[in-house]
């Protein structure tokens, strides 16, 4: 059934106009939910490895028409912005939205999508910890975190690149 809620969310969010969100002021961030997820390789990953850089959250999976449309745009942005302080990390859902039976399956399903689309930064694999700390209804969602480790803006669809890369840079411009 939740499969079937998400399809129908992102078929309509592919319609709409990309979305556009202002940056938090600073004082009203709040501090991103923290997180241990694994990659591919069955590494332990936390949110607090990535402190000290803005990062680029991407909640998506492989089954997702907005998700994978907005994907090209994260590769380019991982590669115009990690020797600037940006680090972009995406988290697959597909373990949680795709009725699998476990991580070697849904890593089954990601493996080949992420090196066929040439992903270049790194893939985590979301649990239900994810869904509920980040509030996930709808696919795809897209967090951009400061160097603090706060939410600075939350993209619920399908992100306008200009607005995205905007914000990025008044977070790099932050000190």
């Amino acid at each position: 059934m939740r499969t079937v809620i998400i399809c129908l969310a992102a078929l309509s969010l592919a319609r709409a106009a990309d979305i556009r969100v202002a940056i938090e002021p600073q004082s009203a961030r709040k501090p991103a939910p923290d997180f241990v997820l694994l990659d591919a390789a069955g590494k332990s990953v936390p949110l607090s490895s990535f402190k000290g850089k803005a990062l680029l959250l991407d909640l998506w999976a492989t089954k997702c028409g907005g998700c994978i449309k907005e994907i090209p745009s994260f590769i380019e942005i991982h590669r115009a912005y990690r020797n600037k302080g940006l680090a972009v990390v995406g988290i697959s859902m597909d373990i949680l939205y795709e009725d699998l039976k476990g991580p070697a399956e849904a890593w089954s399903l990601v493996n080949p999508f992420v090196e066929a689309s040439k992903v270049d930064y790194p893939i985590l694999m979301g649990d239900d910890g994810i869904t509920k700390h980040y509030s996930v209804n709808a696919l795809p969602v897209t967090y951009l975190i400061d160097r603090r480790g706060r939410i600075a803006a939350t993209y619920v669809g399908i992100v306008d690149r200009t607005n995205i890369e905007a914000n990025i840079n008044a977070l790099l411009a932050e000190r």
